[in-house]
């Protein structure tokens, strides 16, 4: 099939619209989470899905840690960014860079203890 040169550029304006209407985002990292059976992470549990969203809280007085990042899942707090992996999520978050959190794996082990992977993303800045 030939394409004119007007049928290429009604495409081509169709694609940019669908790209610019699409989510576009940036994988800052992964992580498990840290302190789910502390928290209401058991609870919730039954509900979560893979793909869920999550929300990323500074709490900078935090006694524990200093670059402490909750996580929480609609309005509920399910634990910790691990202390070992929050320098750069905590920078960011204090910067004012916009991250949040999608559920990538949800696990319960043979112990039947529960498991929680997330990666943390970052909206792509339009060129």
């Amino acid at each position: 099939m030939h394409l004119t040169s007007c049928c290429l550029c009604i495409l081509s304006c169709a694609l940019a619209s669908a790209a610019s209407a699409a989510e576009a985002l940036v994988v800052v990292q992964r992580s498990a989470l840290a302190g789910l059976r502390h928290y209401d992470g058991p609870r919730a549990w039954p509900d979560m899905r893979v793909g869920d969203r999550l929300h990323l809280l500074r709490e900078p007085d935090n006694p524990h840690d200093a670059k402490a990042v909750r996580v929480e899942w609609r309005g509920r707090k399910l634990g910790y960014l691990p202390r070992v992996d929050n320098a750069a999520a905590s920078r960011q978050l204090d910067s004012g860079i916009v991250l949040e959190g999608r559920v990538i794996e949800l696990r319960q082990n043979r112990n039947r203890s529960l498991r929680m992977e997330f990666e943390i993303v970052a909206p792509l800045a339009p060129p």
